[in-house]
């Protein structure tokens, strides 16, 4: 016999309930003029802070709160990840390594999002993949390189999915910067894309590419440096010799 469930019991369920259009009818979410969501306005502040190594990076102080702040000033903690994504809505959750050795583990984060009014009700597979390294993770972190991996892909894939552009907490290289720097190849590069490389490792602490590319955004808030094509570098040999020496001479200064 089938037992009767009290009204506490079915207070849940009926709250936690998708309508025809695939979106939570307890959640009020927020659209573009578009008529998509706008799933970085569906960030509470409680997930976010001020990015302190991106402040750093300029010799400036870390801003208390994060009013006023832009998004390439910003991360988001990993517990909002997970929160956009129960709020989105998947049916699945796979990791899969590419590699994995003692210092280098990469991971790749395949999840099934569920289908909405935004994708005609068809479920949604995106991936993504990230790493983690002795040379990207703090001394105590290298012990978990594993889970590390597995974490980033996921902020990754959850974040560029849903069109977010606050880098993740988890994502941050956590290394003790120059102590951990490795030389990539043994034998040394002279190209000025190799150059402008080396001088943003040593000069903002930008150990990567998209950390670059944050500071180029504060070059073009601050009007020292602005180039329209500058979004669609994704690598620093896409930066073209003339920019690059360019760059090189407001690094340097």
């Amino acid at each position: 016999m089938s037992k009767k469930l009290d009204k506490q019991e079915v207070f849940g369920p009926n709250l936690f309930k998708r309508n025809e259009y695939g979106l939570l009818e307890n959640v009020n979410y927020v659209f573009d003029p578009d008529g998509s969501i706008n799933w970085r306005a569906m960030v509470k502040e409680e997930h976010l802070f001020p990015n302190k190594a991106h402040f750093e990076r300029f010799n400036k102080p870390t801003p208390k709160v994060i009013d006023g702040l832009k998004d390439h000033q910003l991360l988001i903690k990993l517990a909002g990840i997970k929160e956009l994504a129960r709020l989105r809505g998947f049916k699945s959750v796979h990791y899969e390594s590419i590699k994995s050795e003692l210092d280098h583990v990469a991971m790749k984060c395949k999840i099934t999002f569920l289908g909405n009014y935004e994708t005609n009700g068809e479920d949604i597979v995106f991936d993504d993949v990230a790493n983690a390294t002795q040379r990207n993770c703090s001394s105590f972190a290298i012990k978990f390189l594993e889970t590390i991996a597995c974490n980033r892909s996921f902020v990754r894939a959850v974040r560029n999915f849903l069109n977010i552009h606050i880098v993740g907490l988890d994502e941050m290289d956590t290394s003790e910067s120059q102590n951990n720097l490795i030389q990539e190849s043994n034998q040394p590069s002279f190209s000025v894309h190799s150059m402008l490389d080396k001088i943003a490792r040593e000069n903002i602490n930008c150990f990567n590419f998209e950390c670059f590319k944050e500071y180029l955004l504060d070059l073009k808030d601050s009007g020292i440096y602005i180039n329209k094509e500058a979004s669609e570098w994704n690598k620093y040999s896409d930066i073209p010799s003339k920019e690059c020496r360019i760059l090189l001479k407001i690094l340097k200064e």
